[in-house]
């Protein structure tokens, strides 16, 4: 047993020394991280070992209990490619490069400091300090919570939405669409969780861990599969089934069914605050909204840009900032739902007419 933490110290050395500090003084970007590179090549190195589980775990169990069966997978291809950008690139730039340095400047916890932050959970309750596995839980949850508040945002200002509607219009949801996102949106969501760490006391590495093993289980979460946690267990933890329920289609017929199941990780924020769906059978997933739909045809500058415009037409307008749920017309007009026929908007696939038009070919008469 001794062997494995000194592999994983040797590991972690060999990386540093021939990657990590090579590749910081190449990029002359080394007098910025405030960290020890070997933090940074243990992140690397976790990260390496997420994506080796993706590909070799969840990806086969997609192929041996899937949901939905795809004759051709193509469409998960563009999803893959975000899941490698951001944890290879985006998630490290942001937590070394931006995160470490402001705790350092906003006089927070850093590697071996003194827990701090306004609201720090070691400073009001000491005790967990002693107990590090209870104190990262807690952290968890709290990080759980927040995004839990993200989400719900991002499902109702309708400018939020017009950014995280990229999130939902896969309709071929898998095992690597957690990180298939506008970066802007991932932006705000990052600077909101981080700004939350540092009011706890959370430190830059204990940061990153909740990060990357949030992201795991969120991978699963996406994952194509049949799997349940059961009666008892998936109250408690989110499973493929509850999180495939959040990405289902709008049924016109029940148009709030789809407005449930925002957690990320642990069902109990769904339940304490009304969202949580249980025991509905899974459907089919992605956004009826055509100008939303229109995602998958694009590649990932494509989708970059495109869904920039989307927010700024509805960033611009003040329909754009009163929440409801919303389709997106010719113009990039956010329309509220009560304005159209949901009905009309699924059969036809036709985006809704430029608010300017005189009538709206999905229009209620």
């Amino acid at each position: 047993m001794h062997a494995i933490p000194e592999l994983w110290a040797a590991a972690v050395n060999w990386l540093t020394i021939h990657a990590v500090v090579p590749v910081l003084v190449a990029l002359h970007l080394a007098r910025y991280v405030v960290d020890p590179p070997h933090e940074i090549a243990q992140y690397f190195l976790l990260t390496a070992i997420q994506v080796a589980i993706i590909a070799c775990v969840f990806r086969p169990m997609e192929s041996l209990w899937p949901v939905e069966r795809w004759p051709d997978r193509h469409a998960t291809l563009i999803d893959r490619a975000y899941t490698l950008l951001k944890l290879f690139g985006v998630l490290p730039l942001f937590t070394y490069l931006v995160l470490s340095p402001l705790t350092q400047w906003l006089g927070g916890a850093g590697a071996g400091d003194d827990p701090a932050g306004l609201l720090s959970v070691q400073g009001m309750l000491p005790w967990l300090g002693h107990h590090p596995v209870l104190l990262f839980l807690v952290y968890y949850a709290l990080y759980d919570l927040v995004y839990y508040g993200i989400h719900r945002l991002q499902h109702s200002i309708p400018w939020w939405w017009a950014l995280h509607s990229l999130h939902h219009s896969q309709r071929q949801l898998n095992c690597w669409s957690n990180d298939r996102d506008h970066y802007l949106d991932d932006l705000l969501e990052a600077l909101i969780v981080a700004l939350a760490a540092l009011l706890i006391g959370v430190s830059p590495t204990d940061y990153a861990l909740l990060v990357l093993s949030g992201e795991l289980l969120q991978n699963l979460g996406h994952a194509n599969v049949r799997l349940r946690f059961g009666p008892v267990l998936e109250k408690l933890l989110v499973d493929p089934h509850y999180h495939r329920l959040h990405h289902m289609r709008v049924d016109p017929d029940r148009p709030q069914l789809h407005y449930c199941n925002f957690a990320f990780i642990f069902p109990l924020w769904d339940i304490v605050f009304g969202t949580a769906l249980f025991g509905e059978p899974a459907r089919p997933t992605g956004v009826g909204d055509p100008m939303v739909d229109a995602d998958n045809r694009r590649g990932i500058v494509g989708q970059q840009l495109y869904v920039l415009r989307r927010f700024w037409g509805a960033f611009r307008r003040r329909a754009g900032w009163r929440p409801g749920d919303v389709a997106f017309d010719e113009g990039y007009a956010p329309v509220p739902a009560r304005d159209f026929d949901l009905h009309a908007l699924e059969a036809s696939q036709v985006p809704l007419a430029h608010a300017g038009a005189a009538t709206r070919a999905v229009e209620r008469p």
